[in-house]
């Protein structure tokens, strides 16, 4: 792999995807460099960096531009596309924890968790699941999750929300949504 401070080419994807694209991306490059697939830690370990140097660079915010010599014109506000969806105030822990079952598993248990603490809204098994979260308080969630040497590592990401007649809703703590994620896992299934 070739060596770049570019972390959206060392991803192979175009600069400032989103973060769909740079999931899918880490995906597709762990599937072929992780260790345990016969790949090279340090390769592996470069994609975890470059994933989440991309993630932060998402996230902030645009650089303000030069002040106009006539003031921009007014627009009209537009009604909110994205009801439970993410908004902005995003936080990323990568890797958050770890379930000792391969991803397969660590998907379907973190689905019946999901039915406890929030909704479904995007689901790429086994290695993506995004959901909107009713505890510890109203946020979007995405886990990551990364086969681990016989384990599973989940990376969290957490954001804000817009909801319709409330408007942005601060996102809790990640550490916070990390132990809810955790104490649903410790649960009784049954």
């Amino acid at each position: 792999m070739e060596v770049t401070h570019d972390p959206f080419s060392v991803l192979g994807v175009p600069a400032m995807s989103d973060a769909a694209t740079l999931g899918a991306a880490r995906r597709r490059l762990a599937r072929e460099l992780h260790p345990d697939v016969g790949g090279d830690a340090a390769a592996m370990q470069a994609v975890n960096v470059a994933y989440d140097e991309a993630l932060r660079l998402l996230a902030e915010p645009p650089p303000a531009e030069p002040a106009e010599p006539e003031p921009a014109p007014v627009r009209e506000p537009q009604a909110s596309t994205h009801r439970r969806g993410p908004a902005r105030n995003v936080q990323h822990d990568n890797p958050s924890f770890t379930i000792a079952v391969l991803p397969a598993e660590a998907f379907e248990a973190l689905l019946i968790v999901t039915s406890w603490i929030g909704e479904v809204l995007v689901d790429d098994p086994p290695y993506v699941l995004e959901v909107f979260l009713h505890e510890p308080a109203p946020c979007w969630c995405r886990l990551d999750l990364v086969p681990d040497a016989g384990a599973t590592t989940i990376s969290l990401t957490v954001a804000a929300v817009e909801e319709d007649g409330v408007g942005i809703l601060p996102p809790p703590d990640i550490d916070l949504v990390r132990d809810t994620w955790v104490a649903g896992l410790n649960e009784p299934l049954w």
